[in-house]
């Protein structure tokens, strides 16, 4: 682009800027700017019409089913079912993040943690938190809201294999169920230790006799 200076009545002159886009960078850059701002939201319109013809209505169909599941075991049973896996440290880190992200969904989740003695519950916190994304994999309802760690992970693999969907996905799961574990584990050794190392042994005592004596939200409280 070569820019002209026209001259003007009065002896004045001013600079002519060519407006062929092939032979101006600036032009060259406004198109630029102005074909991806609008694909941007392109490429959002076409996520969104994935979306809702997808994965909307899976999400609503598999929350329907839990609800009518739920409903159909009662809800006394889970309670009960969930209560049982918090009495052991390896249950308590698995099968009961696993029970109360699938049943309740995220952050309803968190809610079962008034089933367990007041030292126990920063490790289940941390274990079900940690959870809510691998349960998506093959439990998408459970943490719709942050569904795509899930779809991008998933995405990548199948664009190098598009039969392991299911393959990866049954492993997503399962390893996600050993790194919980082994967090609530560590959490819970961290736990013991600052109450230890804080001068709360005493205080954490009289609690654990309180939710014995259900004074506290004990597994028989809460049943009852």
């Amino acid at each position: 682009m070569t820019p002209l200076l026209a001259a003007l009545p009065g002896g004045w002159q001013t600079l002519m800027v060519p407006l062929d886009v092939k032979s101006n960078p600036v032009m060259q850059g406004i198109t630029w700017f102005a074909t991806h701002f609008i694909g941007l939201f392109k490429a959002g319109a076409e996520s969104f019409v994935d979306l809702s013809t997808g994965v909307i209505p899976l999400l609503l169909v598999l929350i329907t089913f839990m609800n009518a599941l739920t409903t159909w075991i009662g809800e006394k049973r889970v309670t009960r079912a969930v209560q049982w896996a918090g009495k052991y440290a390896v249950t308590r880190y698995t099968i009961m993040p696993m029970l109360a992200a699938i049943m309740l969904t995220n952050p309803m989740c968190y809610t079962f943690g008034r089933f367990l003695p007041e030292r126990y519950k920063p490790a289940y916190y941390d274990a079900t938190v940690s959870f809510l994304h691998p349960v998506t994999s093959i439990f998408p309802h459970a943490n719709g809201a942050e569904l795509f760690v899930w779809t991008g992970v998933s995405a990548g693999v199948m664009k190098v294999d598009g039969g392991a969907y299911a393959r990866l996905a049954v492993l997503y799961f399962l390893v996600g169920l050993i790194v919980i574990l082994m967090r609530g584990l560590v959490t819970q050794w961290i736990t013991t230790f600052l109450i230890k190392r804080g001068g709360h042994t005493e205080t954490f005592k009289k609690y654990d006799a309180d939710y014995a004596a259900g004074r506290l939200e004990s597994a028989e409280g809460a049943v009852a």
